[in-house]
């Protein structure tokens, strides 16, 4: 196993959370993805917490110099890991969004994007956990934030268009809390076992759907 600097080490405490750089030939990005790629598999292994630089250099078979290249610290690499998630829930948010015509349609998409993300939380151990240290590390939570706003963004968009004589103030809070009160929910329902976490999401949709239905038409 190779030995630690501590120029190296000292880096690596001054968590930054953000890219040194992004690769462009080819063998850069193989070995970028490839440090992600273990990097996740020793996050489903350990956890977030567990996981360690130098466990990555061990596994992927590169010198700290080499990591270092890309990743100042594991914050940057849960980050990326993160934002790739991220994107596939940004996805999903927008394809049900784009179906709905009306209020019944709107309650319908956020019912299905509730599903989708427990679902999608459910299927992979790592975005769980990724997910988690979003809310608990202060450099993560910007990302959290982005995403959160991406998604709040988008609702507006379609409150908009349904609603459009509304105060568009009024409208983008609800879009905040709607997005805001789902992720809870989601968060929470897989937190639980697996027949208990749906019971828990059921009874969320069927309070929001009301909830929101009653606000949109005051």
């Amino acid at each position: 196993m190779s030995q630690q600097p501590v120029a190296t080490r000292r880096r690596q405490q001054e968590s930054t959370g953000q890219l040194r750089r992004i690769p462009s030939q080819q063998r850069g990005r193989e070995r970028f993805e490839k440090i992600l790629t273990v990097a996740a598999e020793l996050i489903e292994s350990h956890g977030s917490d567990g996981l360690k630089m130098s466990e990555i250099v061990e596994k992927a078979g590169l010198s700290f110099g080499a990591l270092y290249q890309y990743f100042p610290d594991k914050t940057s690499i849960i980050r990326i890991l993160a934002e790739r998630f991220n994107e596939v829930g940004r996805r999903c948010v927008e394809e049900e969004l784009a179906k709905v015509t009306d209020a019944a349609a709107l309650q319908g998409a956020l019912a299905n994007i509730a599903d989708e993300y427990y679902a999608f939380f459910r299927s992979e151990p790592v975005m769980r956990d990724i997910w988690h240290a979003t809310h608990t590390d202060k450099l993560l939570q910007q990302v959290d934030a982005e995403d959160m706003e991406f998604h709040a963004q988008a609702f507006l968009a379609v409150l908009v268009c349904l609603w459009p004589d509304r105060d568009r103030r009024e409208l983008l809070a609800i879009a905040r809390l709607t997005m805001q009160l789902l992720a809870a929910a989601v968060r929470y329902a897989v937190s639980l076992d697996a027949e208990e976490g749906e019971r828990a999401l059921a009874l969320f949709k069927k309070m929001q759907i009301v909830d929101i239905g009653c606000l949109l038409q005051q």
